[in-house]
């Protein structure tokens, strides 16, 4: 079925669709190339079964999935380009461009329900214990291994991260999340301790004419790439003899559940997540009922309590 290329009407509506998106929403341009893939594929396939926006209806738009599971597309994918036509007609239909939304009471494909998988704390200390910190680049990444887990971030906030990024008042750092939202994620004792020990010690050992002001770097001295964090991180989970494909994403689901299995109430875990809804956080008491860990250690240390500081700060700050 060919993808590269669609009508030029097909195309113009398309084009005004992600220009919305990107202009009226504020998504970044990873989610507006990801809508991009997703509506072309399906506009393709419809002109490819001499179909029109004009001429949807349901029974195509099922069509195209079980097409696509027959390709044997994942069913999380499969989900997400559901939802994106879902949310394109309904543009269409807002803008006059369809007379009518020919998906309005079509069914998105249900998920299967996934737990995620966990690290007990055995093994995220020997995880976090694995560079050898004698050397700049092992405290880097001794530092990241502590924060990727004390304060549960995605690897595309980490790398994202300024070297003026932290607040020592706070014991925080300031990252960029989904949808360019700016949030502070608190660290713990040890997760503090090897940033400060990073930025003193490591970091002035690595910069060059290439760091600008990237809080992470490389050999060269270039801002760290998130797929260099990857790989570091299932280099160091081979070292501490850990099992499966462990990735930085695992010690963030680890955070939340330990975080809930040490006692922190399930809306201070969404706000140390930056999740928008505490649906999406509520998950991971599912995973602490199912299967307790050991008692939450030294990389949480004191994240509960930095939290309650924080706020009773900001309520200072606003009266």
């Amino acid at each position: 079925m060919p993808i590269d290329s669609i009508t030029q009407p097909h195309r113009e509506s398309l084009d005004r669709y992600l220009s919305q998106l990107q202009h009226g929403r504020g998504l970044s341009h990873h989610t507006i190339r990801n809508y991009r893939s997703d509506i072309s594929h399906f506009l393709a396939w419809l002109e490819h079964h001499d179909r029109q926006l004009t001429d949807l209806n349901r029974a195509d738009y099922r069509q195209y999935l079980a097409d696509l599971q027959a390709d044997g597309v994942a069913e999380a994918s499969v989900r997400r380009r559901a939802s994106t036509i879902r949310s394109f007609t309904r543009h269409l239909n807002r803008t006059d461009e369809l007379t009518r939304d020919p998906l309005v009471l079509a069914a998105t494909p249900k998920a299967t329900s996934h737990l995620p998988t966990v690290l007990s704390q055995r093994d995220v200390d020997a995880l976090i214990s694995a560079p050898d910190t004698s050397t700049p680049a092992g405290v880097r990444d001794r530092a990241i291994l502590e924060i990727l887990y004390g304060a549960g971030l995605r690897v595309s906030e980490l790398v994202g991260m300024r070297a003026t990024d932290h607040d020592a008042d706070y014991h925080a750092i300031r990252v960029l999340g989904k949808g360019d939202k700016q949030r502070m994620a608190l660290l713990g004792k040890s997760a503090w301790h090897w940033l400060q020990r990073y930025l003193r010690d490591a970091r002035p050992l690595l910069l060059s004419e290439k760091s600008q002001d990237w809080l992470w770097l490389n050999r060269f001295g270039g801002p760290l790439s998130a797929r260099a964090v990857q790989l570091s991180v299932r280099r160091f989970a081979q070292r501490a003899g850990l099992p499966g494909d462990v990735h930085p994403h695992l010690l963030r689901h680890s955070f939340a559940t330990h975080m809930l299995d040490g006692g922190a109430d399930v809306r201070v875990v969404q706000e140390l997540l930056g999740h928008a809804s505490v649906s999406t956080t509520q998950i991971y008491t599912h995973v602490s009922d199912a299967a307790r860990r050991d008692t939450i250690e030294h990389a949480l240390d004191g994240v509960a309590d930095l939290l309650r500081e924080r706020r009773s700060r900001d309520e200072d700050d606003a009266r």
